[in-house]
């Protein structure tokens, strides 16, 4: 039996056999940017200040200005996972949101509605090094190509458990990720170590093409300023990007310090030698 000639059928053919193709042999999307959102859930962060932090990305991916950044991409569509991380202790780093492609408002505000119901963790320690090793491994496992990889770190406090950070920063800009930061400042230090937070993030975390920091000293800022970042980084890189500087002369901050303090610091429970009472 003969049928008739139809060239059109083709490309529909080829079409339908992609679709029907296991994922693995799949061509991966492209995204403009593939960025991980890792926030500080340590103890030395007060509940409701978590949840005003964790209220910032929400309604930064309901805003209008970040979809208009998103479409201003070059593929107009970008890759966003969050993770919530505290000390170096097993299973303290944890994917919130997996990978998610954003192409419209419509995915971004699916998004948001997702973190927003996701129950907020709490760990103990800060170790921003532990948290830059497991953002940078979730770029291993995403299913896409993206143009630029970032890492946007969140914190109130210096890395005080696990490896150095700039050892881990470092590893992350060897691999071409850009690390930008959020220091959070609203409250007057208590240890030697948060003074210069800002200058700490600037000299010890950040690092990578245009590299940037947005510090929060405001507990309003937190609506704000994490808009502004998450603008900044979907839109393609310029000299507009905010500056790495704090505010002031402040002198270049020592990366190492926290790991020694807290070396010195009596583990919770232990008695101490004065008293002999438990801390």
């Amino acid at each position: 039996m003969r049928y008739p000639k139809a060239p059109w059928l083709l490309p529909a053919l080829a079409a339908g056999l992609l679709t029907l193709a296991p994922a693995w042999q799949r061509p991966p999307d492209e995204v403009d940017l593939a960025l991980v959102l890792a926030v500080d859930i340590s103890t030395s962060m007060d509940p409701d200040e978590q949840e005003l932090q964790r209220q910032g990305y929400v309604e930064a991916f309901r805003s209008p200005s970040v979809h208009q950044a998103i479409r201003g991409g070059v593929l107009g569509r970008i890759a966003v996972a969050y993770v919530e991380w505290a000390g170096a202790h097993p299973h303290v780093q944890h994917v919130v949101v997996p990978w998610t492609v954003l192409d419209d408002a419509k995915d971004s505000l699916a998004f948001a509605d997702r973190l927003a119901r996701a129950p907020i963790r709490r760990g103990a320690g800060t170790s921003i090094a532990e948290a830059i090793d497991f953002s940078l491994n979730l770029f291993s496992s995403a299913s896409f190509r993206s143009g630029r990889r970032v890492i946007d770190i969140s914190g109130d406090g210096a890395n005080n458990q696990g490896p150095l950070v700039t050892e881990a920063r470092d590893r992350a800009v060897a691999r071409g990720v850009t690390i930008n930061g959020l220091p959070i400042l609203l409250r007057r230090p208590d240890r030697r170590e948060d003074v210069t937070l800002d200058a700490y993030y600037r000299d010890c975390v950040v690092g990578g093409p245009n590299a940037f920091m947005i510090p929060i000293r405001e507990r309003r800022q937190f609506l704000t300023e994490t808009r502004t970042k998450i603008v900044t980084e979907i839109a393609a890189p310029s000299d507009a990007a905010p500056s790495l500087e704090p505010a002031g002369i402040v002198p270049k901050a020592d990366c190492d310090t926290s790991e020694s303090l807290w070396d010195d610091v009596p583990e919770p429970h232990a008695p101490t030698a004065a008293t002999g009472q438990e801390l």
